[in-house]
């Protein structure tokens, strides 16, 4: 089967029409946890005791795994089934008649599993070679977890992890982290960590608690202060994203690039003399023409005039054209 984003796995987990099985893989073990654990929503919580079952590979046989499945959901629509360490019962220890005949039974029953159960295969690395794990990755529903697709799956990220910490956030909150993280699991789980500890004691978290307390990303292509700053002509806050991207290890060059992003989204009537200024501030750092933050900050608060100054380009550098 194709693959199967986070996003969509959750509509279907949200819907009730969630598949028979299903394969979490990915490097991020904490993901695949709590991914596998979503699976538990679509049985109501007092009935979850009866229809909810975790197994560890390690610790069982292809036959606990049949017997557990075939046993119907109690007073609930689906028996739900997380095999966790799923590699271990997928490649068998060591070679032998009994493995190869235990891995025939697997295969039978991933050829037909039961209608009314859904199994979450959670994996390590997986051997593909292997016919069995061919058979599983062709017949499950296959999610790579850790993986942020866009913004809002970002958003859906910040909102369930902090619900499962008890830590509350605003909407505004919420978007300012995900902004401020981009697609990046770890720094968004830095990043609610970060700010937990900062407003500790607070009833509700804000956006500015966020931007006070959670660096901008510097490699995020999803982080956008400053050039959304330069964008309004707001100085103040496009220095002080800078200073936090700085602070956060970003190098010049990364941040050049945003720069340069938003110079060529302004009005036309500015657009010539700010690529000059770009083009005029990359020659400078490129050349140790100055010490890059203070050469950065001028170009920042340039961009943000009411009108780019027309100064001369340094000699040397051509002149940018649009095209």
């Amino acid at each position: 089967m194709p693959a199967l984003t986070a996003a969509a796995l959750r509509e279907q987990i949200t819907s009730g029409h969630a598949g028979p099985l299903y394969v979490l893989m990915g490097a991020d073990d904490m993901e695949k946890s709590a991914m596998a654990g979503e699976f538990a929503d679509m049985v109501d919580e007092g009935l979850r005791a009866f229809n909810v079952d975790r197994l560890y590979g390690g610790e069982m046989n292809v036959d606990d795994l049949v017997q557990t499945v075939a046993t119907l959901p109690m007073m609930a629509p689906r028996r739900v089934v997380v095999v966790l360490n799923a590699e271990r019962l997928l490649i068998p220890k060591r070679e032998s008649k009994a493995s190869e005949e235990e891995m025939e039974r697997l295969e039978a029953f991933l050829g037909a599993p039961p209608d009314h159960a859904t199994v979450v295969f959670v994996c390590g690395d997986l051997d593909m070679r292997r016919r069995v794990v061919k058979l599983l990755v062709k017949q499950a529903q296959v999610v790579t977890c850790g993986v942020i697709e866009d913004a809002a799956d970002a958003e859906h990220w910040v909102r369930a992890h902090a619900a499962k910490e008890g830590v509350s956030l605003d909407a505004a909150a919420v978007s300012a982290l995900a902004e401020r993280a981009g697609r990046d699991v770890v720094r968004l789980r830095s990043g609610l960590e970060r700010v937990r500890l900062y407003a500790m004691g607070q009833a509700i978290i804000t956006a500015h608690d966020v931007r006070a307390a959670v660096p901008a990303g510097p490699e995020s292509q999803e982080n956008f202060g400053i050039a959304n700053a330069i964008g309004r002509s707001d100085a103040a806050t496009a220095l002080r994203e800078l200073g936090l991207a700085l602070e956060a290890g970003a190098v010049p060059v990364m941040i050049m690039g945003q720069i340069r992003w938003a110079a060529e989204q302004l009005p036309s009537a500015r657009l010539h003399a700010a690529m000059d200024a770009v083009l005029r501030t990359d020659l400078a750092l490129k050349s140790s023409g100055g010490d890059p933050r203070i050469l950065i900050e001028r170009l920042v608060v340039e961009l943000c005039g009411a009108g780019v100054s027309r100064q001369r380009p340094t000699p040397g550098a051509r002149q940018w054209s649009r095209k």
